[in-house]
C-alpha cells in the first residue's frame, strides 16, 4: 500500500516489520542524532523524520508508538525497521519479523512525503565489489547508477537507479526497473546526505 504525498493522522499503511540493535547502537541514524536501541524509534523509507507512528503487532494485537528517527528497511516487503525496544514490547525479538500495521499520530509541521530526493534501490550488499559489479550491470541502461553507503554506516554498500524529485517519479522509474530486478524498493535521499 502506497501512503500519499502529505502524511496526515491517521493514515495506515500494513506490512513486514523487522527490528535492529547490535552494531547500529551507538552509530549516527539518517536523521543525525545518535541510534539507541533502548528509545522508542524507527527506520521508514520515506515517511519524514519526528514524524510519529503507532506500530500494531498483527499477531498479538500488542502496540508500541516510535518516532522515526532512520531510513530502511532496505529489504524488500519489510515497511519498517523497529529499535530493539519497541520490537521488545511487540515480542517480535525472537522471531525477527512480523506482519504490522503503521497508524500515523503526529506528522512534524510542512513535511511532505512527495519532496526529493528519491533513488529506486536495486540491491544492498555487504561486499562493495558486488555493489560495483551490479552497478556496472546497469549502467548501460539506466542514466544515473550509483553506490552509496546506507544511512547510519549500517556496513551495507546500496547500488541506486536515478535521483528523481518526487515520489511519483521515482515509481515510474521503480516500474522500468522491475523489468529487470523484481526486489527493487523506492527510498528517499536526505537533502544534504545524498551520494
Amino acid at each position: 500500500m502506497s501512503l500519499p504525498s502529505v502524511p496526515r493522522v491517521g493514515q495506515v499503511e500494513e506490512g513486514l516489520a523487522s527490528w535492529y540493535g547490535e552494531p547500529y547502537h551507538g552509530r549516527p541514524a539518517a536523521n543525525g542524532e545518535i541510534y539507541d536501541m533502548n528509545k522508542l524509534t524507527a527506520a521508514h523509507r520515506t515517511l519524514p523524520f519526528e514524524t510519529k507512528v503507532r506500530v500494531t503487532n498483527l499477531v498479538n494485537r500488542r502496540r508500541v508508538d516510535v518516532r522515526i528517527t532512520d531510513r530502511g528497511p532496505f529489504v524488500e516487503g519489510r515497511i519498517i525497521d523497529l529499535s530493539r525496544e519497541a520490537a521488545r514490547r511487540l515480542d517480535i525479538i525472537r522471531p525477527g519479523t512480523t506482519r504490522v500495521q503503521i497508524r500515523v499520530l503526529k506528522v512534524p509541521p510542512n513535511a511532505r512525503l512527495d519532496q526529493g530526493p528519491f533513488a529506486v534501490q536495486v540491491g544492498a550488499f555487504r561486499e562493495r565489489d558486488r555493489a560495483e559489479r551490479l552497478q556496472r550491470e546497469l549502467a548501460s541502461r539506466f542514466p544515473l547508477v550509483r553506490i552509496a553507503a546506507a544511512p547510519g554506516n549500517r556496513g551495507l554498500w546500496r547500488v541506486l537507479v536515478g535521483q528523481e524529485d518526487s515520489i511519483d517519479s521515482a515509481h515510474q522509474l521503480l516500474f522500468r526497473v522491475r523489468t529487470i530486478i523484481s526486489e527493487a524498493i523506492v527510498v528517499r535521499e536526505e537533502k544534504g546526505n545524498s551520494p
